[in-house]
């Protein structure tokens, strides 16, 4: 309504029954009970093909983006009667009709002494838009009271993601249901259709396709410029780049692949003509944009959900604008070190300067189209910005910008790694949990995706860092909740309360963090007897650690442990680790296994509604969670719920939080 767009999550054991709308050339209504239980219980001739027939012998428009387009610059005063027409200005309280309500769509047009031709074809298409949109909401709307259904789906061609239209049905709906019955729209509704044929396709093998198997990428795929495509889509990388370069010497910025700009609205009784953006970069705020719907068969949801219906991974609101701004700003000011790094990775070759600027400039135009419109990709979280950075960055083939960094930083910890482990060895169990947990939060200040960590790189090395960082974690922390956990591990009487069976540790950043860090801790835990399973990403992003490189970094540090060396090798990951371990004629103790699975996931944080089926197989034993760091225990995560016991660990890099 009033051009917000509000996502909603529902449940699938509550999806029905519901009225689906379909608006093609005439308008379907079904009612559906169930799966495969529907029926088409109305219908009327009016609809988009009334739309694009009258608009077109009224205009003499085209095609039907062009109507659609041509109804953004128009005024519906100038030709639909309103109420405040027929009673001087005024509103009609005693009924509950606003000055601005259309009594009568081109009403005007009777009592004017004027012909076609003295009427913009803006205003005559927008006052058809309305007179169609409003028409249809009241329809459904009847029918929906007809079966005593609340909820009500509109889909079809005539939509298409169109702000105005949908603002409109959403309107109707409101008002002639008395705010009781809600208008609700599907992203890229206009290939329901398609979709449905290719799903009911046998030979694809889709009858059990879930929602968390589906995910939607936004790659530059077209050359848009001011709103419109020029020429084929892009073949290859090369295409691609050389289209962004072409537009940039020419002077015009890239356009984020989304055509068109709806009016903002002044009320239910006109429009204001949206500002000329000339040459500059045009995010334009009325269509959602087409993305590359991928099929992954094996995400899966977390099985260890408290409550799945009630799970939402993003903790900020970037709905509001403040938070957006912040984050804008983040991620623009990150972006020239960012495009250095990921040049060097890939040896600061000429074609790898190429991608680089392509990189940046696409990157940016994703930025700034959805400052403009926050709602083009869908629902947007921080964990989709930060997504879709690496899939840019994995557009243009970057695949590791961190790879020598990761190196670096990995050989400099594992050298220092005996050292801490046999100062812990030399504490009590109490005193050494606490300062494993201090040893964590101290570790997690190796992220190069905050600038306060990136600053620091400048002043130190990787241990004096460290060392500096593990001093300064005095309690009480601002989340606090170490003597629960310490209760949960040690008891608080005689008895002592039983190990894990095993425990899923999420881990963070390459070099100090999982080495001196979530290694240590997980070592603690196999000497308890609790299974280990390390949970790392799928695929790089910044400087996190990837489930391939787990397993080197595991067999370089059992080098100095016996309690790895044994727990990996249960585990199997020595089994392929070219390692030479000192005196390897002596015996591995007895031990629980130390596992390492992918999460399913290449960015900083994770929607765990769509895990690795291995993750999900490994979850079904696990009674401990560990979640660390920013990305996964705080800029998602943070209010999840688990059937298990949980921790989140993370040291707080950005003062935006309150």
């Amino acid at each position: 309504m009033e051009g917000q767009k509000m996502f909603v999550q529902i449940d699938q054991n509550d999806l029905f029954p519901y009225l689906l709308v379909n608006i093609g050339s005439g308008v379907s209504m079904i009612k559906v009970d169930g799966d495969g239980k529907f029926q088409r219980v109305s219908g009327t001739n009016v609809g988009g093909g009334t739309y694009w027939g009258l608009g077109k012998l009224l205009t003499k428009c085209e095609s039907f983006d062009e109507l659609l387009e041509l109804s953004q610059r128009g005024d519906n005063r100038t030709i639909d009667m309103l109420v405040g027409d027929i009673y001087g200005g005024m509103d009609y309280s005693k009924i509950g009709l606003s000055a601005s309500t259309i009594a009568s769509s081109f009403g005007k047009a009777i009592s004017e002494n004027k012909g076609l031709d003295d009427y913009r074809p803006e205003d005559i298409s927008l006052s058809l838009l309305r007179m169609i949109s409003y028409n249809i909401g009241q329809i459904s709307y009847l029918n929906a009271l007809r079966f005593g259904l609340k909820r009500i789906f509109f889909g079809g061609f005539f939509i298409r993601g169109h702000a105005y239209t949908m603002d409109t049905i959403s309107f109707a709906v409101h008002f002639w249901s008395k705010g009781e019955a809600q208008a609700m729209f599907l992203r890229h509704e206009g290939f329901l259709g398609a979709l449905g044929a290719f799903m009911s396709y046998e030979k694809h093998g889709l009858d059990d396709l879930m929602v968390h198997q589906l995910v939607e990428r936004f790659p530059m795929g077209a050359p848009y410029v001011g709103g419109n495509i020029h020429g084929p889509p892009l073949g290859d990388l090369n295409e691609k780049i050389s289209w962004m370069e072409k537009f940039v010497q020419k002077g015009t910025e890239i356009t984020a692949p989304v055509p068109m700009a709806p009016p903002g609205t002044t009320g239910l009784g006109g429009f204001e003509v949206p500002s000329s953006k000339g040459d500059t970069l045009r995010c334009d705020a009325s269509e959602l944009n087409v993305g590359v719907l991928h099929l992954v068969p094996s995400l899966e949801v977390f099985p260890l959900f408290a409550d799945p219906k009630r799970y939402e991974p993003n903790t900020i609101d970037l709905s509001d604008r403040s938070e957006l701004e912040y984050w804008y700003t983040v991620l623009s000011e990150q972006l020239s070190d960012l495009v250095d790094k990921a040049v060097a990775s890939e040896g600061g070759t000429d074609d790898a300067e190429r991608r680089g600027d392509a990189f940046a400039r696409a990157f940016s135009a994703h930025l700034a189209r959805l400052m403009e419109e926050p709602a083009a990709y869908g629902k947007l979280g921080l964990a989709n910005l930060l997504e879709l950075r690496e899939e840019c960055l994995r557009e243009f083939h970057f695949i590791d910008a961190y790879r020598s960094i990761k190196q670096r930083e990995n050989e400099a910890s594992l050298a220092v790694l005996p050292d801490l482990l046999k100062e812990l060895d030399s504490m009590t169990e109490e005193a050494r949990m606490l300062t494993l947990i201090e040893g964590v939060l101290a570790a997690n200040i190796f992220d190069w995706g905050s600038r306060a960590c990136v600053d620091l790189y400048h002043k130190g090395t990787i241990i004096e860092i460290y060392r500096m960082s593990r001093n300064k974690m005095q309690r009480p922390w601002r989340v606090d909740d170490f003597d629960v956990f310490k209760e949960r591990m040690f008891g608080s009487g005689d008895k002592k309360p039983e190990p894990h069976k095993r425990a899923l540790l999420f881990v963070d950043n390459s070099g100090a963090d999982i080495v001196l860090g979530m290694l240590p801790l997980a070592r603690e835990l196999l000497r308890r007897g609790t299974e280990v399973v390390l949970v790392a990403n799928s695929l790089p992003a910044l400087n996190d650690v990837t489930a391939m490189e787990v397993p080197d970094i595991v067999a370089e540090a059992a080098k100095h442990c016996d309690i790895l060396r044994g727990a990996a090798e249960a585990g199997g990951l020595l089994v392929d680790a070219m390692i030479n371990i000192q005196d390897s004629s002596k015996e591995s103790p007895s031990s629980v296994p130390l596992m390492v699975v992918e999460n399913g996931c290449g960015s900083p944080c994770i929607d765990l509604r769509q895990v690795s089926s291995e993750l999900a197989a490994a979850a079904k034993d696990a009674d401990l969670v560990i979640l660390e760091g920013m990305g996964r225990a705080l800029h998602t995560n943070f209010n999840a719920r688990f059937k298990c016991d949980a921790l989140k660990v993370y040291l707080l890099l950005f003062h935006n939080y309150r």
